[in-house]
């Protein structure tokens, strides 16, 4: 069983990541989110000349910024930073309220910040467990868990402070003295365990995996690990990956609406500037800067992609291994495995559009440089 540190560890880990909002919040969510959306239609992005280009570039900039927090809306992000998108992209107020909600300290900074209260970490705590503790497997836990859900924050409170533990204790015990569920762990698994502790693409993954091969682990620890804490890993993973890759391109947007208004109004400057030596070089700077901020995106886009592919292929060999197995222990991962490498395959995908966006960006501010210089 894990230590009380290694429990709170995981709590917090949750409440930063998994789904933390009450049942009104939840479902105001989820109306809006059946309800026909708000957002603009594309706006034009054909340039015949400068006046063209300039407005172009912006729309295409805002229809991004927009598009961004329709997706984080419709993402499996915690609820409050989907209710507080979906308040956004309803607002009267169009780009501007767009703009706002993206700037630091903004609608989004303070969705995240109603996510570090103890009741939403609590209800978080409780949601992760049963997402990733089967019935079959633990089934104190899943229904403590499920009985928590249902009740108050002390409930909640009380789960995560001591039922948890109490609740996988008496699984535990179940399962040991039941020989139908008792599961002599391979060494063959065990040794697959111990190289998953260091090699799986997954930070989560790793640390639960290296918890169950510990010095002094038994075949208990392993087969939890296979029935639960393996999941439960990599359920923490991809939504920390989701909050991360959501706050780096929170800020890319917000920054690349500035940096496109300074290199418009630097480019409109030149027009009528007294020293056009000095107003056209003021122009390339700004349409330069913004180049390079749109590549540096594109940049870690890629990457973000190329992250996203390793976990998909590392999900579909595990996937494929445990249909294969004929160990007892590998089928409690067969459902989780197949769910998180199309997750991952998701990611992936969306981190080529966002990569393409991006370079689309780059290429049209470089003409923006290109073409103050003439």
């Amino acid at each position: 069983m894990m230590s009380r540190r290694i429990r709170a560890a995981l709590a917090t880990a949750v409440a930063a990541t998994a789904l933390a909002s009450g049942t009104a919040t939840a479902q105001a969510a989820t109306a809006w989110a059946a309800a026909p959306s708000a957002v603009v239609a594309p706006r034009s992005a054909v340039a015949d000349g400068p006046a063209d280009a300039l407005s172009a570039i912006t729309a295409s900039a805002a229809d991004a910024a927009r598009d961004r927090v329709l997706r984080l809306a419709k993402s499996n992000l915690p609820a409050e930073i989907r209710t507080s998108a979906w308040n956004a992209l309803r607002s009267t107020r169009g780009d501007a309220a767009i703009e706002e909600w993206l700037t630091p300290g903004g609608g989004y900074d303070a969705a995240k910040q109603r996510l570090r209260n103890a009741r939403s970490r609590n209800r978080a705590y409780c949601e992760q467990v049963v997402r990733t503790h089967t019935v079959s497997f633990s089934p104190e836990v899943r229904a403590a868990a499920e009985r928590a859900l249902k009740g108050n924050d002390a409930d909640r409170a009380a789960f995560v402070r001591t039922g948890y533990a109490e609740a996988q204790k008496r699984d535990r015990a179940a399962r040991e003295a039941d020989g139908r569920h008792r599961q002599e762990i391979a060494a063959k698994d065990r040794e697959f365990v111990r190289a998953m502790a260091v090699n799986d693409p997954g930070e989560h993954v790793r640390a639960a995996a290296g918890w169950a091969v510990r010095p002094g682990s038994t075949d208990a620890d392993v087969a939890e690990f296979f029935g639960y804490g393996w999941a439960s890993g990599a359920a923490l993973g991809l939504e920390a990956y989701r909050l991360r890759v959501a706050d780096a391109e929170v800020r890319r947007h917000h920054l690349l609406t500035r940096l496109i208004a300074q290199a418009a109004e630097a480019e409109r400057e030149l027009l009528t500037a007294a020293d056009a030596a000095r107003a056209r070089a003021e122009a390339e700077r700004t349409w330069r800067a913004v180049a390079e901020h749109a590549e540096s995106a594109r940049t870690a886009w890629l990457a973000e992609q190329s992250a996203a592919r390793a976990q998909a292929e590392s999900w579909r060999t595990v996937a494929q291994l445990s249909r294969e197995s004929a160990d007892s222990v590998w089928k409690n991962i067969t459902a989780p495995a197949e769910a998180r490498q199309g997750d991952w395959a998701a990611e992936q995908a969306e981190a080529g559009e966002a990569a393409s966006f991006w370079k689309d960006m780059a290429d049209r501010a470089r003409e923006g440089e290109t073409r103050v210089k003439s």
